[in-house]
């Protein structure tokens, strides 16, 4: 999986879809470095930024680390859910107690489901050309 933990600073690498997340955490104020900028600037919806502070809500630590983060591939919610594998992972490899709460809530199974690619001699991966019988 491409991790490892050095003095009070864990890599992880989380993916969902095409997108790809590459999580630094180190012990902090809760700061987030996405791509150059701040969660607020790369994820403006406030939907996404529950979707991506979840782990850290169930760990209870919302203002004890720092993450620099960089992300690729996918559109937005599909980074996001990278990012949140990405953080659950990193949160699980500093404080092994925690993984069995965020085991529970789903946090630590990556989501496989991927684009169905388009088929030739179809219209896309499951719809067909027009069928005319005369």
């Amino acid at each position: 999986m491409g991790e490892s933990k050095s003095n009070n600073e864990v890599v992880t690498i989380g993916r969902r879809k095409k997108a790809s997340a590459r999580v630094r955490m180190t012990l902090g104020s809760g700061k987030f470095n996405i791509n150059g900028v701040s969660l607020e600037t790369y994820f403006p919806s406030l939907s996404l930024k529950k979707v991506i502070s979840f782990p850290l809500t169930i760990s209870k630590s919302e203002k004890r680390f720092d993450f620099n983060v960089t992300l690729s591939g996918g559109g937005k919610s599909g980074q996001a859910e990278a990012l949140r594998l990405g953080i659950s992972r990193a949160i699980c490899k500093f404080d092994e107690k925690m993984r069995t709460p965020l085991k529970s809530a789903s946090l630590l199974s990556r989501d496989q489901r991927m684009k169905e690619r388009k088929k030739y001699g179809q219209a896309g991966a499951r719809k067909r050309f027009q069928f005319s019988k005369r």
